[in-house]
């Protein structure tokens, strides 16, 4: 009987695993089980062939295929896309051994399948001959035993039957240490000849499907701009010719660009040292060096080397006039070396030097330049004389200025205008204006997202292409911002300049990755501390704050007789209200008139003030929402009534002409003096008088914080009279954001949180993968519930728009999960592409908020029933919301659920409730919260006493220089030295010699400091472990010390989730100094190790065992 394998039969290398593939592929005419036993088995012999035989490759710390499959050096030799078959095969020969699941055939076809392409992989890579083969699904036996259920005894017995006789690889290494070499060396030569497909798609298919596509999109028609297989002379092989997948022409018929395709599966980055020598040969007729294009119809590479650059990836091929410019650019630019910055825009020292940094850094072929300036110094203007010098010289055409508020985007192109007159400009967010005739676009973020699929040049193509913008500048960018818009940042392939008023020292690691810097190291810098002590800003004091209600809330027992009176008036008719309101509630939905009154007191007593004391300052009062604003400004005119009605004003976005108001605002001359403001003055406002700023709300992101700050830096001659300038600004915090920052510098920004739809299609997405656990997978109802969600799921991959620039940025993995067949298994590779890939383009589905948040948290409870974790926090929320329920009987549709409504608020039903049951609460209650009161919280005012508890003085946010203290120094140079060896040694889990001790003692005593500084800021802490604690652990030599209980064959899912957080808190932290921790989050969501091993504290222990071993390879000497 042929089989699928024969083909190795006649290669005695191979004997060690073909004829047990070949008795796989028969052995599915016993039962699908044998099959996927035999295939695993199969698998098994010939990875470790590939170990036996290959020098490249590394013996893990266990032998077993698992341990085998993930080590490192193995999955960098294999193609990417064979590494999820092969663990499909192992998972499936586990399943029908270790289970008593029942295996189908189709399962077992899969198997085969897996094992089929990595048996061509091995021949592809060692074969002195090698013919490519295909996997023939006709030639697999049918008959009786297709669908037979093997008893479980049987299968474990015939699996511990084959694999008793294997010898230790360890031994087999030994043997073949010379042919290993050989082996190796003939894998990798095999490697750069011949080629090997996982697919089957074509190149011709792979063009028409793909790549055409994209160039068409581009404006190149194929046969007359962009001809196919051009044949070139002066190729290096026999003949001398060669044939260029594309070559893209100008106008004057000379050649822009090469495009060289590969097929689908290839790396499009292979094709590299091919094109270029496509390139020699055209720049060597026509006497101009094309530019480079690599593609697979996925991911496109381009390269400009005549210039000097480094291949970058990019969303689209260029236009004609995109390609002709960059050409023209070689005879067009002139050297920014000794440039010219106009006085008339920036000309202060700092500024121009400013400028010449980011010219220098694109000297150096920069892509990403980076700015840290403080609010006030001038940002706008150094970005205006960039562009003007890099227009100049021709470096740039079109530029995309990006702000994330449409007043700031206002305000920067005003000063564009003015100051750049030939430079014409569009906001598009003005729909007056046009952005096909102007240079430089202005825009918010959002309104950016949405205009590179909808705007359309003259001729109805899209104006925004790949290469439409030269240069992108961001103002205040930061991670957040980045990580949220990054598709814009991805698709255009534009120089990018960031600016920010965040001190260098507190930006984000991850921003200065977004840059591609150095940390602490900015293209430019110049901070607040700097532009005072040269002149260029003025500092600030503060008066802080802590006031009793502010502090500590309202509590019923602590009023007098008379306010108890007033808060039962105020609150009886709440039931949502007890006899303790918190302090989050004040200016939230509660206002306290004594309160405010408090504060306004304080600003009209010792606010700074003008025209010889006689008129407050300039004052903006951050208010925390509309109506804390609107109470304040009518406290305000009933305390103060003789300063009229102009004196204080309310502007936030709820206040029509509000612009207007700004403008009168920011006029030395006119009214309002005080500013109430609710977000709209918290950033890029230019006002020079304001000298009072009055924290009314708490703060807790530090861009914004610095931004805010900013708003009283800005200098103003003779504000107090005739040579009295401002020297100073005031700000008033009654909200703690001063103490909260000095402790915490970066604030507790999380960076951008997923929409609610990632989130709900992730979780389902992660129902999916446990539901394939074989204690699902082998009920049908469970299964039949898998299919649903996995069809709603990839239905929604379907819809997805081809047509949108995200859904082409992503378009491998849009169409990888097109193929229901991926959803089959799902493993951490498939669970993480769909996470950054796939549910960030999920579109919201069109149903009211409150109902998808409801299912989220349904899908919440699946999810962590799945997984062990406590749910008791989302379970209070559903029973709160039938409590809810249970009030709307009179409603038909309501009072037609009550069965499931009162069940859902029994304990009893929570107690051991199946994931079935809740997706059915889910799918019943769902349609009845449109009948449940909105979450409107009435407002209160109240007029209780309030008290000043604290009032003092403080000193303005140092921004420390990074080597200021001992710890700083120590933490920075262990850090910038993790190779040096004894770093090395204990990052690598590695004890010390007496040198390497004596070494980093003479270096943390003498060098950076004292022995005396160490016991200061260290105490007794060893040396090691301090070290430790600083740089953590290499993750893989923390996976080398638990190896033995990572494999699924060992723990179970919950047990190796606990391990390697474990491995995860090393990593970081460098020890576990006190295994209380093992108590806390995140260990205490997976469950307690005395609950998790019970059944098995032998292990247990070893664990800890490990655990504390590492911890003695930091304290002790080798």
């Amino acid at each position: 009987m042929k089989t699928n394998f024969d083909y190795l039969l006649d290669k005695t290398e191979y004997k060690d695993f073909a004829q047990q593939a070949v008795e796989a592929e028969r052995s599915i005419m016993i039962s699908p089980a044998t099959c996927a036993i035999l295939s695993r088995r199969a698998l098994e012999l010939a990875v470790r062939f590939v170990f036996s035989y290959d020098a490249d490759l590394t013996l893990p710390y266990r032998d077993n295929v698992s341990s085998l499959i993930h080590e490192r050096t193995f999955r960098e030799i294999i193609e990417p896309r064979l590494f999820p078959m092969l663990k499909y095969t192992i998972h499936l020969g586990n399943v029908a051994v270790h289970t008593n699941s029942n295996i189908k055939r189709d399962e077992a076809i899969i198997s085969l399948r897996d094992l089929f392409e990595f048996c061509d992989w091995i021949e592809y890579s060692y074969s002195r001959e090698y013919e490519e083969h295909f996997f023939d699904e006709s030639l697999l036996p049918t008959g009786e035993g297709t669908e037979k259920r093997e008893k479980a005894e049987e299968l474990r017995s015939l699996y511990t039957q084959l694999s008793s006789k294997d010898r230790k690889l360890e031994q087999i290494l030994k043997e073949n240490e010379e042919l290993r070499k050989q082996m190796a060396e003939e894998r990798k030569q095999n490697t750069k000849l011949r080629e090997y497909h996982v697919d089957s798609i074509s190149e011709a298919e792979t063009r028409k499907k793909y790549i055409d596509v994209q160039l068409q999109e581009a404006g190149w028609i194929i046969g007359r701009n962009c001809t196919v297989e051009e044949q070139v002379m002066g190729m290096p092989n026999a003949t001398g010719v060669g044939y260029v997948d594309y070559v893209l022409w100008g106008k004057d018929n000379i050649p822009l660009a090469v495009v060289e395709a590969k097929k689908a599966s290839v790396d499009s980055m292979t094709g590299s040292h091919q094109a270029k020598l496509y390139a020699d040969c055209l720049q060597n007729k026509y006497g101009v060096r094309p530019l480079i294009f690599t593609t697979n119809g996925f991911e496109i590479f381009y390269t400009n080397d005549f210039c000097g650059y480094p291949q970058r990836e990019v969303s689209g091929f260029f236009t004609q006039e995109e390609l002709q410019l960059e050409i023209d650019r070689r005879k067009l630019r002139k050297p920014l070396d000794n440039i010219e910055i106009s006085d008339m825009i920036t000309n202060r020292p700092y500024q121009k030097e400013a400028v010449t940094a980011v010219c220098d850094a694109i000297t150096k072929k920069h892509r990403k330049m980076l700015i840290v300036q403080a609010t006030g110094s001038g940002k706008t203007r150094v970005s205006i004389s960039i562009v003007d010098v890099l227009r100049r010289h021709n470096y740039v055409k079109n530029i995309l200025f990006l702000a994330d508020r449409t007043a700031l985007v206002k305000q920067a192109k005003n000063s564009y205008s003015n100051l750049l007159r030939d430079l014409t400009c569009c906001n598009l967010l003005d729909t007056k204006d046009d952005p096909e005739s102007s240079r430089m676009i202005f825009s918010t973020y959002p309104t950016m997202m949405n205009a590179i699929d909808e705007k359309k040049n003259k001729f109805g193509d899209r104006l925004f292409s790949p290469g439409y913008f030269d240069l992108i500048i961001c103002d205040e960018v930061h991670r957040s911002i980045y990580r949220k818009y990054q598709e814009i940042f991805e698709y255009f392939d534009a120089m990018l300049l960031g600016m920010t008023a965040t001190p260098k020292d507190e930006i984000d690691k991850n921003t200065y990755g977004v840059f591609d810097l150095e940390r602490r190291v900015p293209t430019f810098a110049y901070e607040l501390d700097k532009a005072v002590e040269e002149g260029y800003l003025v500092n600030y004091s503060t008066l802080e704050y802590k006031t009793k209600i502010m502090e500590e809330g309202i509590h019923y027992d602590e009023l007098s007789d008379e306010e108890k009176a007033e808060f039962e008036q105020t609150f009886d008719d709440d039931e949502m209200i007890d006899e303790d309101i918190s302090s989050s509630a004040i200016n939230t939905w509660l206002f306290n008139t004594d309160t405010i009154d408090t504060v306004l007191k304080e600003l009209m007593e010792k606010g700074l003030k003008i025209e010889g004391g006689d008129k407050l300052g300039k004052t903006i009062i951050f208010a925390k929402n509309s109506l804390h604003a609107k109470v304040i400004v009518k406290r305000f005119h009933t305390l103060f009534p003789e300063f009229g009605g102009e004196f204080i004003k309310q502007i936030d976005y709820s206040i029509k002409y509000c612009e207007s108001l700004i403008d009168d605002f920011s006029t030395k001359e006119k009214m309002p003096q005080i500013a109430v403001s609710v977000d709209m003055l918290d950033t890029g406002i230019d006002i020079p008088e304001i000298l009072n700023l009055v924290f009314f709300k708490k703060v807790r992101s530090y861009a914004k914080f610095w931004q805010m700050i900013g708003r009283g830096t800005r200098l103003c001659p003779n504000l107090f009279g005739e040579g009295l300038d401002k020297e100073r600004f005031l700000i008033f915090d009654f909200c703690n954001n001063f103490e909260y920052f000095r402790v915490n510098k970066n604030g507790s920004e999380t960076g951008v949180q997923e929409t609610l739809s990632e989130k709900i299609y992730n979780t389902k997405v992660q129902i999916v993968r446990e539901l394939q656990n074989p204690k699902y997978s082998a009920e049908e109802t469970y299964m039949e519930y898998r299919t649903d969600l996995v069809d709603s799921l990839h239905h929604e991959v379907i819809e997805l728009d081809d047509n949108s620039f995200r859904v082409k940025r992503h378009r491998r993995y849009v169409e990888t999960y097109r193929d229901l067949y991926k959803w089959k298994n799902l493993e951490t590779v498939e669970i993480s592409e769909i996470k950054e890939h796939i549910a960030p383009l999920i579109r919201p589905q069109k149903e009211d908020e409150i109902i998808r948040r409801f299912d989220y948290l349904m899908y919440s409870i699946d999810l962590g029933l799945l997984q062990s974790k406590s749910v008791q926090t989302p379970i209070r929320i559903v029973v709160t919301t039938a409590e809810q329920l249970s009030k709307k009987y009179s409603i038909d549709q309501v009072k037609a659920q009550k069965e499931t409504i009162e069940q859902v608020q029994m304990t009893d039903f929570w107690e051991n409730v199946s994931i079935l049951e809740v997706d059915r609460v889910r799918n019943t209650l769902r349609d009845l919260l449109q009948y449940l009161d909105k979450g409107y919280r009435k407002p209160y005012y109240t007029n209780f006493k309030d008290t000043i508890l604290e009032a003092e003085e403080g000193a303005p946010i140092s921004i420390e220089s990074e080597f200021q203290n001992y710890r700083k120094k120590v933490e920075f140079y262990l850090k910038e030295h993790q190779d040096k060896i004894s770093v090395h040694k204990l990052r690598n889990n590695k004890k010390l010699s007496e040198i390497d001790l004596k070494e980093l003692e003479r270096i943390l005593w003498q060098e950076l400091g004292s022995r005396e500084d160490y016991k200061k800021e260290y105490g007794e802490t060893p040396i090691g472990c301090l070290v430790r604690r600083i740089v953590g652990v290499e993750r893989g030599a923390v996976n080398k010390a638990f190896s033995e209980f990572l494999s699924e064959e060992k723990l179970n899912i919950n047990q190796i989730r606990f391990v390697k957080l474990i491995v995860d808190y090393i990593v970081v932290n460098g020890n576990i100094d006190d295994n209380k921790i093992l108590m806390e989050e995140p260990f205490r969501s997976v469950g307690s190790i005395t609950t998790l091993f019970k059944e098995d504290m032998q292990t247990a222990k070893r664990i800890m065992g490990i655990v504390s071993e590492i911890k003695r390879n930091s304290e002790e000497i080798a």
